[in-house]
């Protein structure tokens, strides 16, 4: 089977996800909404003659083994997938994400500003939360490319798999896949100070070791990004701290007070025009921050984000009501997405100048065109 039209296809209706399993059609996934290409439904062993096609012999006996694969996968001019195959049900599934050869500018995310001024410091860690397909990776993705633009200095980034493909500006960047040119995270923290790094990005924190690493490197005058699934900075610094042990946790909110640069929390949230739109919480690490954190007093930190204890940061409920102010979002869809209704309600209601009916959020979002060009796609499995 050919599949190069299929992810043609998927590149060119800019899919986040595409979801191959036995029993269903072949699904995508465009601007947050789940849609199937066709109805033709595919059997099982369509699905593993797929997926198997798509992995080296090397990549086929490690799947059997562990019954998960995770790599990427290179289509010429089109782009980079990222590859997860799994088992459902006895049955092999697959589920690949779209990467784009093109890194987006910064100012094109509709980020805050606030992100060129910390990706361009000199050391601390800077983390980017978020669900899955949140645009974490993309986000921290272009501020290293926007720093490589303007700053010399060695950028090593280390990746499961490598997303984006960083090219020489100002800066040497050299990427490290898990699995191809290292064996782990771990593995490549721990040779990566023989590696003279300004700038050291490792795709996600999932361990305690890893966590170590990545505040040593920041204390020792590193600038340390990584990501971490967490719904909001509240979230994410109980995920970090609960990866701890107890006795092991005063020492680590000592080190987090000191090496915390920001937490970068994403959501995207359906815009009135179809598209989705970022939605930014940004937990700066100010002094009157750090002594929460020092002392365990993490339920503390928004309250100081809302009364600007927190210069630089903003909440959830303060993003939302931006998009909202901005006509770019309804407000159905900003309160279906704050961390606190209330407190949103709150922002919206106190606003003197507010005279704007709630915009409704736009129904669908498949015309005519991209329905038929869905009913005219047909996968051909003997192909």
């Amino acid at each position: 089977m050919d599949l190069t039209q299929l992810f043609k296809f998927m590149a060119d209706k800019q899919a986040s996800d595409m979801y191959i399993s036995a029993g269903a059609p072949v699904l995508m996934k465009i601007e947050g909404e789940t849609l199937p290409l066709n109805s033709q439904i595919l059997d099982a062993e369509t699905v593993k003659k797929i997926a198997y096609s798509l992995m080296t012999q090397e990549e086929i006996k490690a799947f059997e083994a562990e019954l998960e694969m995770n790599f990427g996968f290179l289509v010429e001019n089109i782009g980079k997938f990222r590859i997860n195959v799994f088992r459902q049900r006895g049955d092999v599934a697959l589920v690949a994400r779209y990467v784009s050869y093109h890194i987006p500018a910064l100012d094109s995310l509709g980020l805050p500003p606030i992100l060129k001024e910390l990706v361009m410091e000199q050391r601390g860690l800077i983390l980017a939360v978020g669900q899955a397909g949140s645009g974490k990776s993309t986000t921290l993705a272009s501020m290293i490319d926007y720093r490589n633009a303007i700053k010399t200095g060695h950028i090593l980034l280390i990746e499961d798999p490598i997303e984006y493909l960083h090219a020489y500006k100002k800066s040497i960047v050299n990427q490290r896949e898990v699995g191809l040119d290292t064996k782990s995270y771990a593995t490549a923290l721990l040779n990566a100070v023989r590696e003279a790094p300004d700038v050291l990005m490792i795709g996600e924190i999932r361990d305690r070791e890893t966590m170590q690493q990545a505040l040593i490197y920041a204390e020792t005058g590193h600038m340390m990004l990584s990501t971490l699934h967490a719904n909001n900075s509240y979230h994410a610094l109980n995920r970090i701290i609960n990866l701890f042990p107890r006795e092991a946790r005063n020492p680590l909110l000592h080190d987090l007070s000191i090496s915390l640069k920001a937490v970068i929390s994403q959501r995207l949230v359906r815009g009135v025009n179809g598209k989705r739109v970022p939605a930014i919480e940004i937990m700066m690490n100010t002094p009157y921050v750090a002594d929460l954190i020092k002392s365990g007093e993490i339920d503390q930190i928004k309250e100081a984000m809302e009364r600007s204890l927190a210069p630089g940061s903003q909440t959830f409920e303060q993003s939302l009501f931006a998009l909202y102010q901005e006509g770019k979002i309804s407000l159905d869809e900003a309160l279906a997405n704050a961390d606190s209704r209330t407190n949103l309600s709150w922002l919206i209601n106190n606003e003197k100048h507010n005279t704007t009916e709630p915009v409704v959020a736009a129904s669908s979002l498949v015309n005519a065109d991209t329905a038929s060009s869905f009913d005219d796609f047909k996968l051909d499995a003997d192909r």
